[in-house]
């Protein structure tokens, strides 16, 4: 289902969702159709999207958009003694 009918079937929730479909923006991924697996908890989203399979995260349909921003990655720096 597109995320737009999500955020009207599950309105001001945590989703975990599986993501279908999504497509790139610059650096963001716009997530364009999920399939809605459960609503989550206030308090369990943090957990919930930690223990998220590949292809599922939690995310709340307050948002107008699904945008999912890639990470770039950070150098770890040794400390000088």
């Amino acid at each position: 289902m597109k995320w737009q009918e999500a955020r009207e079937i599950f309105p001001d929730q945590f989703l975990l969702v599986s993501i279908l479909d999504y497509h790139f923006e610059d650096d963001k991924a716009i997530v364009d159709e999920v399939v809605p697996i459960r609503s989550i908890k206030f308090e369990d989203a943090n957990k919930e999207l930690s223990n998220a399979e590949d292809g599922t995260t939690v995310y709340h349909t307050v948002n107008k958009n699904f945008i999912l921003h890639r990470w770039k990655p950070v150098r770890r720096l040794k400390r000088i003694k």
